[in-house]
């Protein structure tokens, strides 16, 4: 491979005005080109050669900046965005190392336009400061006076600052800060957050690694987090998030509001907390639908935060119940937008949130960014399956056929009602049943969406049914009956979607789900991905309807598994007996 100097035709330094120069990096038309497995085009996108022997380098490779956007059988599209590149600029990643991986891997001579502005994108983030100065008054500052100039004169921006400071540099309100990133970043000019973090009250907390201690990747996830002051951790589901929280914690000493999905994930982290750290059971508080307990460790749940009453959120007081060192955010892809708009006023202390993914459907990617920071430290999932500490995933559509009358009925159902219809089908009943008795006796969950579906099913199947309905004493009941192996098989709603802890669980069968969901396709990949005792493989199966709205969005899931290196496997539900699942 040549070295990135050896593409380059050179630099150049412009003068701009007093005390700013620019570098703009010019790249030859024409560079080393090898039978690589991608191809790079000027729109930005990028095209990956699935069968190629270097798609998995390749992959790996771009992953830190390109996001996956159609996945079908041999070629897969990436788009290279502002946001990808940004992203990689704060995880450390510089233009260098991105247009190296582009031209290395690529077919054909990577265009020049496309090199540069690669080069003058991730040259954006940090050219725009928020510091503070000896007086501990809150600074934006820039490198380059124009940029600032240009920001200023936004309608949006204008209001958030005070009196300039001098020709590089303005005042900005300390309750700004939040609101201030989020605006940058639309206009394509985002701040780098340099103005550091209260302490908040101390309190000890430390990690008791009696017979463990962090994994190295984990550890590498604290560190990240910590240098950079706040941000996202991007792990798999079963690759330990909630360690990596226990490491953050650890590390501040000091007080911790952690938000997390739901009453059954509170409960959980108070448990991994108290086998993993030196806390105590009246240090951790639960605030929550049923309890209300504000302590040194509070684990609240978004939806308690989130409710209103007579238009007001009673319960955001508990943001000022104590001064809080460090607040986790559990899920964070799942952030209600109250608790972005909470999380723009917590800009002084220490943020870290939690992901499998930063897919988030509603495209409010930009606000974690701004809101919570940026990606700190992100492992790909086949990389952490690799070393043993996720399970490796045999992943299966099995597609299903609609007989002649339910086919004429979904051709006359309205739009809004198909989805629904296709992934309920009658005809996936018997398939889910075949399923679980090719696995009988392993721990398996069937996943789905629509209520009277998996009532159904339960009944078939003869298995206990888990929905939003369902006590939380007699969820975390069956969740242990589940763990301990008196129970082999569940029935569960998107309730488990989301931070359970079902470390046996090796097989997982989607009969419905949220539309096109990728974050969800994560989370319920992640509930099998616990590495076996004994080695085996976890599976992974979706039922899907063809020829409806069912394959569709079945066919936008899985960009995640593509994403993620993760191949699978279509099969016709009546070949289901002669194809072997993997060990």
């Amino acid at each position: 491979m040549l070295p990135l100097a050896a593409h380059r035709r050179g630099t150049r330094k412009d003068s701009g005005p007093p005390g700013v120069m620019r570098r703009r990096l010019f790249f030859e038309g024409t560079h080393h080109v090898t039978d690589g497995p991608l191809i790079v085009q000027s729109d930005k996108t990028v095209l990956l050669e699935v069968d190629h022997p270097q798609a998995t380098d390749a992959r790996r490779a771009i992953a830190p900046f390109a996001e996956l956007e159609r996945a079908p059988e041999h070629m897969h599209t990436y788009r290279v965005t502002p946001l990808g590149l940004w992203n990689a600029r704060a995880a450390g990643h510089d233009a260098e190392q991105v247009v190296d991986a582009l031209i290395r891997y690529s077919r054909y001579p990577v265009p020049n336009a496309l090199l540069i502005d690669v080069a003058e994108t991730m040259d954006r983030y940090g050219r725009l400061r928020l510091t503070k100065d000896d007086d501990g008054r809150l600074i934006l500052t820039s490198t380059d006076q124009a940029v600032l100039t240009e920001v200023l004169r936004h309608k949006k921006i204008a209001p958030m600052v005070g009196e300039k400071v001098s020709d590089s540099s303005v005042l900005v309100h300390p309750s700004e800060r939040g609101a201030i990133k989020q605006q940058l970043i639309k206009v394509g000019w985002p701040a780098e957050d340099e103005a550091g973090y209260v302490d908040g009250e101390a309190h000890p907390i430390s990690l008791q690694q009696d017979g463990w201690s962090l994994r190295p990747y984990q550890q590498q996830a604290v560190d990240g987090f910590w240098h950079g002051g706040s941000g996202v951790v991007v792990l798999p589901c079963g690759a330990g998030k909630t360690l990596v929280g226990a490491g953050a914690m650890a590390q501040a000493q000091a007080t911790t509001l952690i938000l997390v999905t739901n009453t059954v994930s509170a409960r959980q982290w108070r448990d991994e907390l108290l086998a993993r750290t030196s806390l105590t059971e009246d240090e951790i508080g639960e605030y929550s639908g049923a309890r209300k307990e504000i302590r040194p460790v509070t684990i609240a749940t978004y939806q308690v935060l989130t409710h209103k009453r007579k238009g007001v959120f009673p319960h955001l007081e508990l943001l000022d119940a104590r001064d809080w060192g460090l607040i986790l955010y559990d899920e964070v892809h799942l952030l209600p937008a109250p608790i972005f708009r909470m999380t723009a006023d917590l800009q002084a202390r220490r943020r870290l949130g939690l992901t499998a993914t930063l897919v988030r459907e509603d495209g409010r990617e930009s606000d974690v960014f701004s809101l919570i920071g940026p990606k700190r430290y992100d492992a790909p999932w086949k990389d952490i399956e690799q070393q043993g500490y996720i399970a490796p995933a045999d992943c299966v559509e099995v597609r299903v056929t609609l007989d002649d009358s339910d086919r004429m009925a979904y051709a006359t159902t309205e739009p809004d009602d198909r989805y629904r219809f296709a992934s309920s089908a009658t005809v996936k009943d018997s398939v889910v049943e075949q399923l679980v008795d090719r696995h009988r006796g392993e721990p398996t969950l069937v996943i789905g969406q629509y209520l009277d579906q998996l009532e159904t099913l339960s009944d078939r199947l003869g298995a206990e049914l888990i929905t939003g309905e369902t006590r939380v004493a007699q969820r975390q009941k069956l969740f242990q009956q589940f763990r301990d192996g008196e129970i082999s098989t569940l029935v569960v709603s998107k309730v488990a979607n989301f931070s359970i802890d079902l470390p046996e669980a090796s097989v997982a069968i989607q009969v419905s789900g949220t539309f096109g969901s990728r974050q969800e396709e994560a989370q319920r990949l992640g509930r099998v991905l616990r590495p076996k005792g004994d080695g085996r493989a976890a599976h992974f199966y979706t039922v899907v309807t063809r020829d409806t709205v069912d394959a569709e969005f079945a066919a936008h899931r899985q960009r995640f598994l593509a994403e993620q290196g993760y191949a699978y496997r279509i099969i016709d539900a009546d070949d289901l007996n002669d194809a072997q699942p993997a060990t």
